[in-house]
């Protein structure tokens, strides 16, 4: 499936997450698709964002160490059905709003902790979000530039007389 069809099921699926458990489940499925999402980019992704997108496997999935997994189907698991990245900047645009949900949701539920390892480990996994995020913003400014000079070869190109070199 289509990565940003994935990340608008996670987000949904977020906003409608009912009790604590299903949001840390959630949370979790989020962080699991950040590192799928990265690792794609870092093995087949433009070569500028290869290294922050490595970065952006381990910092997801140290937010997926943080949180206890939940008991899943193998067919639920978003990130395993992760088969197409074809836009890497919308991708990049939706994943770090989704990172940005993820964040708010780990600081109400963190808020509402009625035992402190779970208000820890939702501060840990709001870090590991939020660093994620930071990643992404990264992504996209490299993009943002790759993109600028490719337009400017391509106005170079355009506006020098043919023939010449």
């Amino acid at each position: 499936m289509d990565a940003v069809r994935l990340i608008l099921t996670s987000r949904r699926a977020l906003a409608a997450g009912a009790d604590a458990a299903e949001m840390m489940a959630e949370v979790w499925q989020a962080q699991a698709l950040a590192q799928a999402i990265g690792s794609r980019l870092a093995v087949s992704g433009p070569p500028e964002l290869r290294g922050e997108a490595l970065g952006l496997t381990e910092l997801a999935g140290r937010g997926c160490g943080v949180l206890d997994p939940p008991e899943l189907d193998p067919g639920d698991l978003r990130a395993a059905q992760l088969t197409e990245l074809d836009d890497a900047r919308e991708t990049l645009l939706c994943l770090g709003g989704l990172l940005g949900e993820v964040g708010i949701a780990l600081v109400g539920m963190a808020s509402a902790a009625a035992d402190e390892t779970t208000y820890w480990q939702c501060m840990e996994a709001i870090d590991a979000a939020d660093e994620s995020r930071d990643r992404v913003r990264e992504m996209l400014r490299k993009l943002a530039a790759r993109e600028e000079v490719l337009r400017e070869r391509a106005a170079d190109e355009s506006s020098s007389p043919s023939g010449a070199l």
